[in-house]
């Protein structure tokens, strides 16, 4: 599995939705921002702001490929649940599909308004609920049960975000807005269809008969076919003020 790629082409899915709330939290008058699980850089490589930028993530690895990607950007190898800066240090704290994979994300989304000053922004851009995943025809139905087991037992929380917008409330963030990216499987090319198929391969790989997996793919290809397909999950976004 290529990660830069994968966090690549998850940044094209939300990058209008971050266009408007960079905008309307003032990244362009912003003076220190903050993305909490930058992966390889996939969004710091993509921002433009004369804001000194840091980026945080668990992986030396990841942090890495952000260098090569996002040479501008400071970065610091530590872990969302206790970020190793001082209290009111930036203007604007996010994340990008990152509080699923955190074991506690209402201690990190504390720790994310605990960084940022007062009246500052914190952003969560991308959180899925694959419980509400949706397939048609119904034949591929078992595709979404397979990948919430997967995930769940690489740690995941697959349903964790139609809980996003509580959880910046309990961590006593002011939600402005909230609500869900709006984009259809139904309208993915060929090659995003191929990438998304990598990554379910990649998950299920230990969880379902190859014969199986195979078998769904067919019929998944002959749905595109035939004009039938449809895939959603239902993703969701929070603008909070701190």
């Amino acid at each position: 599995m290529n990660w830069h790629e994968r966090y690549t082409q998850q940044a094209r899915w939300t990058r209008d939705l971050r266009a408007y709330l960079f905008d309307k939290a003032g990244l362009k008058s912003a003076s220190r921002v903050l993305e909490v699980g930058c992966g390889t850089g996939a969004i710091l490589s993509e921002m433009d702001s004369p804001a000194s930028v840091h980026g945080l993530d668990l992986s030396r690895a990841a942090l890495a490929e952000t260098r090569l990607h996002a040479p501008h950007v400071s970065l610091v190898h530590a872990d969302a649940l206790s970020i190793p800066y001082a209290d009111y240090t930036f203007d604007i704290t996010f994340c990008h599909f990152l509080l699923l994979w955190v074991r506690d994300p209402l201690t990190a989304v504390r720790e994310m308004a605990r960084v940022t000053r007062p009246q500052g922004h914190v952003l969560a851009l991308a959180e899925p609920d694959y419980r509400q995943r949706v397939d048609k025809p119904a034949s591929l139905a078992p595709l979404g049960k397979w990948q919430a087991d997967a995930l769940r037992a690489q740690g995941a929380d697959p349903s964790f975000g139609a809980r996003l917008a509580e959880t910046f409330a309990r961590a006593g963030i002011e939600v402005i807005e909230t609500g869900t990216i709006q984009r259809s499987g139904s309208e993915a090319s060929r090659e995003e269809r191929e990438k998304e198929w990598a990554v379910l391969e990649a998950d299920l790989a230990a969880s379902v008969p190859g014969e199986d997996i195979h078998k769904m793919k067919l019929l998944d290809e002959k749905a595109w076919e035939r004009g039938e397909r449809v895939l959603f999950v239902p993703t969701y976004f929070v603008w909070g003020r701190v």
